[in-house]
């Protein structure tokens, strides 16, 4: 029992000097994001557009394909449960809303904490290693400026796009699968997204998505940071950023849409 106590409180001390050091490097980032340039250390434009680059075009491949396959298997799904009540002609409803608010925003953070943020995570490993990021401080470069700033930067920028259009290919998916099984036309299908969706419904899942690049960037950070021995030590803590990423958008997703539909 004393044992379990102690790993207990270990595990507890050491989650809670995460916390403390996530909230220190996004204050840190948004500090060096809009007072930089006045300090004549603005964060590098270059950085932040290979960022983006890496996290918003070249996922646009598999977020195209999920985004396709989640808004066809929503559709049929709904058209299932419907059929039951004798209620298929309402299944555009369900998928409007779903997928704006929950499916597109979902997958897509899952997506990019899968891709970029374990990326993220292997690089400033592997830089804490090589001993880079001591290196950076003793030339002068502040290394939150130089390494998260960008990265926070790009992710609070590309996600909600991709969230954005993740929604149009998945709204096209359930769309083409509507059209095929019930005969309905596809200007018919456009024309009931537009009477059951409003822009705060859009708006709803693209602003969890801001919070999803944010928490996927200071995971990764966080325990890119951690990262000790070799390269058993980074892909120990690559996987760890991974997990924890997901963990997060998934509590955080559960936690916005409680506090937006009371």
């Amino acid at each position: 029992m004393r044992n379990a106590a102690e790993t207990i409180g270990r595990n507890t001390l050491a989650g809670i000097a995460e916390l403390g050091l996530a909230a220190v490097l996004l204050l840190e980032s948004l500090g060096w994001i809009f007072t930089g340039a006045r300090r004549r250390q603005p964060v590098r434009f270059s950085a932040v557009l290979a960022q983006c680059m890496d996290i918003g075009l070249r996922a646009l491949p598999i977020v195209t394909v999920l985004s396709f396959a989640i808004g066809a298997m929503v559709a049929i799904q709904g058209i299932h449960t419907l059929s039951i009540f004798g209620a298929e002609s309402q299944v555009t409803l369900g998928i409007a809303l779903s997928i704006t608010r929950e499916f597109a925003p979902l997958i897509t953070g899952i997506l990019v904490a899968g891709r970029s943020g374990s990326a993220l995570a292997a690089r400033l490993g592997t830089m804490k290693i090589n001993e880079e990021i001591s290196a950076l401080t003793v030339i002068g470069i502040n290394p939150v400026r130089y390494l998260v700033a960008p990265s926070l930067l790009a992710m609070v920028l590309m996600v909600p796009l991709l969230t954005w259009y993740s929604d149009m290919v998945a709204l096209l998916g359930a769309g083409i699968y509507v059209s095929l099984d019930l005969g309905m036309s596809f200007t018919a299908y456009l024309g009931e997204l537009r009477l059951y969706l409003d822009n705060h419904d859009i708006l709803h899942g693209i602003g969890k998505s801001v919070l999803f690049g944010m928490l996927i960037t200071l995971v990764g950070v966080v325990n890119g940071l951690g990262v000790t021995g070799g390269a058993e030590g980074v892909g120990r803590m690559t996987t760890r950023s991974v997990v924890h990423a997901i963990s997060a958008i998934v509590i955080t997703d559960m936690v916005f849409t409680f506090l937006m539909t009371r």
